[in-house]
């Protein structure tokens, strides 16, 4: 079974990552936060038995993670469509079970992504629910063009609509356990995270 691992990532530029955060509590903390986001998931996914692909938003960087993670650039309007584009490249790749992540969530680690996968032997779809209504890992086997369309990105409803989108295509999923991502200064303080 061909395994891979989608990050995506902003480039870490001070001033353009973690907005929400830096306008609470300034942009220095933000960037550092962020860039203490990234370390995190560099540990927590390199050694994941899968091919791994580092999905930038502006550029490649090879000062971020290592030689083992494929840099390539997110394409498309909004994130529903980047991240459609990124599984679609990897599907026509010949990847069977592909996972995508963010950078957003402290409490992810190797033991939960292998987990997904395994849980894609059973399931179509597998999803980690964020404690903000959206989502930290979109495991699958194939993508569907619907799954990204009409999705509130940003907001409070983007699991629920994804979990509707995939039982109207008659597909089963499985619900990892729910963590929580760092968007703003509660979330920071909620989860300890420094």
């Amino acid at each position: 079974m061909k395994n891979a691992l989608i990050i995506f990532a902003r480039n870490p530029v001070i001033g353009n990552v973690k907005k929400r955060l830096a306008a609470e509590a300034g942009i220095d903390i933000a960037f550092e936060i962020y860039v203490k986001l990234l370390y995190h998931t560099y540990k927590c996914t390199k050694e994941i038995s899968c091919e791994k692909f580092l999905y930038l938003t502006d550029f490649k960087d090879l000062d971020l993670f290592d030689e083992n993670y494929r840099q390539e650039l997110q394409s498309g309007k909004d994130l529903g469509e980047k991240m459609k584009n990124a599984f679609n490249d990897l599907l026509r790749s010949g990847f069977e079970k592909i996972l995508l992540i963010g950078t957003d969530c402290p409490g992810l680690n190797a033991d939960i992504l292998n987990q997904a996968f395994d849980k894609l032997d059973e399931a179509e779809f597998v999803l980690g629910p964020a404690k903000d209504g959206g989502y930290y890992l979109l495991g699958l086997k194939e993508n569907s063009e619907t799954l990204f369309e009409n999705i509130n990105w940003s907001s409070n409803e983007v699991l629920k609509q994804t979990v509707e989108k995939i039982k109207k295509l008659n597909k089963n999923y499985y619900l990892l356990e729910v963590l929580s991502d760092i968007d703003n200064l509660s979330d920071l303080n909620e989860t300890g995270f420094a």
